[in-house]
This record gives structure tokens, sequence and C-alpha cells, in this order.
């Protein structure tokens, strides 16, 4: 680490997020693959009604620590699902914070998952929802992995607003690392109304909570500072891009739904 440990815990500890705050930071600098996911799924469990011994896949988990926090924090199981992160690199991480006996690390692609359809009681994605989640035909799928009556939650980075024409000069600069934050993947980061509209339409969940979380882009460069701090930033153009914006476009997306006990038409 370049810095301190007491000043990376300063740096990554927000009064919203208590639970947060009992990680360790440098566990979770040295874990991370984006804003911090310790404070993302903290918001997003606030709306989720998760109970202890409930099955909850958490897809795209990348270094499984947002299954290790679900598995602490609220007693559940976790299977904790990514493409990018070996499950035998995730298994070490979660033996190594003790919760073999509640996280279950599984390598799978979002469009061919190995489990049984109604498995799970809740469904979590953070920071990876966007990635495969705007294809029309994806919520059909996912949704029926889920329980009737269960819960599927989502935080995903967003838009404040769509850009009147296309991006924004200070997203398309190249960085001190010779970067720029706009790539093409990022014409899957939407404003909150699309994703009410994209969810609002399904047939087979209800939308229980869609909104923005306050100050999401100060947080999110607070966390963006702490990693570049130290020197575990993997996106040095996310840091300079969100100094720039200050909230003009960038922000925190959440949505929960819940999936209805009788399909119907309409």
């Amino acid at each position: 680490m370049n810095i301190s440990k007491e000043k990376l815990t300063e740096m990554l500890t927000a009064k919203d997020f208590p639970r947060s705050a009992k990680y360790d930071a440098e566990w979770v600098a040295e874990n991370q693959m984006g804003p911090n996911v310790l404070w993302l799924a903290e918001w997003l469990c606030e709306r989720m009604e998760l109970k202890p011994g409930m099955r909850v896949l958490d897809m795209g988990c990348g270094k499984a620590m947002s299954s290790i926090f679900l598995a602490r924090e609220f007693g559940v199981q976790v299977w904790a699902n990514d493409l990018w992160i070996p499950a035998t690199e995730n298994w070490r991480r979660i033996k190594e914070a003790g919760c073999e006996k509640q996280v279950f690390p599984i390598h799978a692609e979002a469009h061919v998952l190995p489990y049984a359809e109604e498995f799970f009681d809740a469904i979590v994605s953070l920071d990876s929802y966007h990635y495969y989640g705007t294809d029309d035909f994806y919520l059909p799928y996912f949704a029926k992995f889920l329980k009737p009556g269960g819960q599927i939650g989502i935080v995903v980075p967003g838009l404040m607003r769509d850009f009147d024409g296309g991006p924004p000069e200070h997203f398309t600069r190249k960085g001190k690392s010779g970067q720029v934050f706009w790539a093409e993947e990022c014409w899957s980061v939407h404003t909150l109304a699309y994703w009410q509209h994209h969810w609002g339409r399904s047939q087979l969940i209800d939308v229980e909570v869609a909104d923005t979380l306050p100050n999401g882009w100060a947080l999110w460069l607070q966390s963006e500072r702490a990693f570049d701090a130290a020197g575990t930033a993997h996106f040095p153009s996310d840091l300079e891009a969100l100094e720039a914006d200050l909230g003009e476009y960038l922000g925190l997306h959440r949505i929960v739904a819940r999936r209805r006990e009788v399909e119907r038409d309409e």
C-alpha cells in the first residue's frame, strides 16, 4: 500500500455505511473492482428483506467481497457468481474470510447460468448488471431463477441525465494514463428513467424501489481517491472523469423489484 492503513481507513469510511466500516480497509482496496462495493451492498440491502438461511445469488460478484459481506451481515447463503474472476481464486478469499460454509464460488457467464429455476430467495447485482442486463430478453431469463415473492436488487453506475448529443468532452479526453473514461461499453450506462421503464414493463416483476444515491458521485469519487492513493486503482480515468464531472452526469442508481407470485397478462 502507498499510504498508511490509518489514512486508508479514514478515506474508506462513510457515516452512512456503518456495516462497511467494520471491514479491513487494505482488504477492501486490494480486492476492489470499481466503486466501493461494500457501500453499494449496504445501500442496496436497506431495501431488501434478507433473512438468515436464505439462498442469495450475487451476480457479477467480482472478487467476492460483496458475497462475504452478505453472508456475514445477514446470515444468508451466497452463490458468488462471476465470469472475470476464477472460482478457485474466490474460494481462497472466501476461506480466508471464514465463510466457506456460507459462500459458494461459481464461474459462469450471465446467459448460461447453472441454477435451477426458482432456486434463489433473493438476487443481487452490484456494479455488474448493466454489462448484460440491458438486453430486452435478459430480465425474463434472469428472474426465473428467483422464487415467486422473492426480491431482485441491483446497483449500477448511471447517468443523472441523458447527453445532449455525444458524451461531454471530459469523458472522452485522454487522462494521464492515456485512457479515456467513456469507452464503448459505457453506452450501457443509463438514467434512472431508463431502468424504471426497462424493468417496469415486465410481467414477471413489480418494481418496489427506483432511486439514486444522494451524493453518490461524491462517494464514488471518495472511494476512487482512496484506491488511487493506495495504488490499487484499476481505471485511473474514472478518477479524472469524476473529478471533472462533479455529479453533472454520473451517479449511482438502485432498483429493487419483487417477482410476482402469479404471472399475469397485461
